[in-house]
């Protein structure tokens, strides 16, 4: 477990926490003790689109895109407005940060996001991170802010991410409808078993995303090497006691180390197309930490150029995601065959491998 000072941790709260004014501040008074012993956090805030509603007298969630980005746009400025006062109490200033897919699968634009976000923690200034709901498509959003957070928080090597809900965390059961369900205080792995836990009857459905993306979200973190906690926000704010176990809530374990550049590869680029692998090209890679190599390859989805990213797939599950060293149409030719017959297929041979170890990260 990381010390509890001197740690960054990224904060996520959700739409039905924001609304009530009385829960923003208690959890704003978490935040500022926390960021107050010299510990770096990062919030990642809904509510625009609610708060907008709000502020509009709408009563029901407009269902066309125009209105939704509209309402986004009328409600950030009061979800900035509220984290902007319950946080100069304290003497600490916020910066509002607007991000969309975009913005991480390209490389450079997610550099340069990670600079802006590094520099504003240097200056002990806490960004608020949201979905640019105003610009964002369908094609080019996040779905929620659960994935959103765990997004950044791999991105900024956060130690922590705390998903601040309604609840206490994931139970094997709707504790609203079964007295006996259990809350479960520590996974090591989120296996199938704890993906059921997470429907929308059996985890307690709320916001838009609901137990099962912050399970989703849970994966990713965990993918980075970040310890993850689902918390209730309504009555444990002191993020001390969530990171060191002292508060009963959901804790989602991870040893995994893996470097900026392959998290890059693993959460933020845009996928091109899909390789599909034989059960010992995906052996060789899991479980011994091989390159993949064009002998264990049986088909290919997608079009894509020397330098892509692509998803690796055996049978139907995604297990690594890696920068290919051939084209899609050279790797059709050379599928199926050894790395010694790529120069007599291809009239040249660059690598002997498709993807370099160097190159592939596991999401699995």
């Amino acid at each position: 477990m990381s010390s509890v000072m001197k740690n960054r941790v990224i904060v996520k709260i959700g739409s039905g926490l924001i609304a009530s004014q009385n829960v923003i501040s208690k959890i704003a008074e978490g935040i500022a003790s926390f960021h107050n012993m010299k510990n770096e956090i990062i919030i990642v805030s809904s509510g625009a689109i609610a708060t907008g509603m709000l502020k509009l007298s709408l009563k029901k969630k407009p269902s066309d895109l125009p209105s939704k980005q509209a309402a986004a746009s009328v409600g950030q400025v009061d979800v900035m407005n509220k984290w902007t006062n319950v946080l100069l109490k304290y003497g600490i200033s916020v910066a509002q940060i607007l991000l969309t897919k975009n913005d991480f699968e390209d490389r450079s634009k997610y550099l340069n996001a990670r600079n802006t976000i590094l520099k504003l923690l240097s200056w002990k200034v806490i960004p608020i991170i949201n979905e640019n709901d105003t610009v964002a498509t369908e094609e080019i959003n996040f779905g929620d802010n659960d994935t959103l957070s765990a997004i950044v928080a791999s991105k900024v090597a956060a130690d922590h991410l705390i998903i601040f809900t309604d609840v206490d965390g994931l139970y094997n059961g709707n504790p609203k409808k079964n007295k006996n369900a259990e809350l479960i205080l520590e996974v090591r792995k989120i296996s199938v078993d704890i993906e059921k836990y997470a429907t929308s009857d059996a985890g307690c459905g709320f916001s838009v995303g609901g137990m099962l993306s912050k399970i989703e979200a849970a994966k990713i973190a965990t993918a980075s090497g970040i310890e993850t906690h689902i918390a209730n926000g309504k009555k444990n704010v002191c993020i001390s006691d969530i990171i060191s176990g002292r508060v009963r809530c959901t804790r989602f374990l991870t040893d995994v180390k893996i470097d900026g550049r392959k998290k890059w590869i693993a959460f933020g680029a845009s996928v091109s197309g899909k390789i599909f692998i034989d059960e010992g090209a995906a052996k060789a890679i899991l479980e011994k930490g091989k390159s993949l190599l064009p002998s264990g390859i049986t088909k290919i989805e997608g079009n894509f150029t020397k330098g892509a990213v692509v998803s690796v797939v055996r049978e139907n599950s995604e297990i690594a995601k890696g920068l290919v060293f051939y084209s899609s149409d050279e790797i059709e030719k050379i599928k199926g065959h050894k790395s010694q017959d790529i120069e007599k297929i291809l009239c040249r041979k660059d690598y002997d491998e498709v993807i370099h170890r160097d190159n592939l990260a596991l999401v699995v």
